[in-house]
């Protein structure tokens, strides 16, 4: 089972010169990337600059890539978690109002609460909606890690259907698939998604499909098929890719790639900053193995 697809895209949110959200480029990109072989998207998520976008902008988005795509097929998934439990609640109805298929939460940041504070926090966004969750593990971002029997405990929620692990420790993840099947896990870091789906994970939210979309769903059509030498092939060829994307802060480095290899989709908004040329240039390289 994947519940959200194969292949989910952590979209990028477009800005237009005077700042503002650019709803007809995200359209666009919306449509691009599901061409490009996702079957997923992610919006409003870290990649998404979700810190910098206020409420409204955020549902604007959601209906925007909604109208863009939901006549293909393709699981839209909102994300709508914050550190306030209350704030997120409201921003998921608003988001299944919109007619997303789905709700990223992510572990409450900055704050660093309990283990039971955690599962209380998930518990009430997943009660606010008949919509699936699809949580999201990233304690590099966060400081707090989802410990394993946490979400064994959250796996029997009815909608809190899959985890997004970008806890970047494949014991851990091996721990998740075979102690917790019920719960889909999708790798959150595109170096580690066929080391990841070896183990279990049943997809990826990438990155770097802005770019090198075909490649990543064959990677995960061979990694689904059980086609292991394949897999490791395409492996090796994204990996020059995944690791230029990250050179600087997500996503200013892939957003002056799309802005020099695609259509313009503005800088990141402060307090990131455009990527270097440097940055780029390692990026173009990197397609060049592919």
């Amino acid at each position: 089972m994947a519940t959200f697809g194969r292949v989910l895209t952590a979209m990028i949110t477009p800005f237009r010169p005077d700042g503002d959200v650019d709803h007809e480029r995200l359209w666009e990109l919306a449509r691009h990337l599901v061409d490009q072989g996702s079957n997923g998207l992610v919006v409003t998520g870290t990649t998404g600059e979700s810190p910098t976008l206020n409420e409204d902008e955020k549902v604007a988005a959601y209906r925007t890539v909604v109208e863009a795509v939901g006549s293909k097929q393709v699981q839209v998934i909102a994300g709508t978690g914050t550190y306030n439990t209350a704030e997120s609640v409201h921003l998921s109805k608003r988001a299944a109002a919109a007619g997303c298929h789905g709700l990223l939460a992510v572990t409450p940041y900055y704050n660093r609460p309990s283990q039971e504070g955690l599962a209380a926090h998930f518990r009430e966004i997943a009660d606010a909606t008949d919509l699936p969750v699809l949580l999201y593990n990233i304690p590099a971002r966060t400081a707090r890690l989802i410990e394993i029997e946490t979400l064994k405990a959250l796996a029997g929620h009815p909608r809190i259907v899959a985890v997004k692990d970008a806890v970047m420790d494949i014991d851990f993840t091996s721990r998740s698939c075979a102690e917790i099947p019920e719960l889909e896990v999708y790798s959150g870091q595109d170096t580690y998604t066929w080391p990841m789906m070896a183990v279990g994970a049943v997809g990826v939210v990438s990155v770097i499909s802005h770019l090198a979309g075909p490649r990543v769903a064959e990677m995960v059509k061979a990694a689904t098929a059980g086609e292991s030498e394949r897999a490791t092939e395409l492996h090796r060829k994204l990996l020059p890719l995944g690791f230029a994307c990250f050179l600087e802060p997500n996503p200013a480095p892939v957003k002056a790639a799309l802005n020099a290899l695609w259509k313009p989709v503005g800088a990141p908004r402060l307090p990131l900053v455009p990527a270097a040329d440097a940055t780029v240039t390692a990026i173009k390289e990197a397609l060049t193995y592919l």
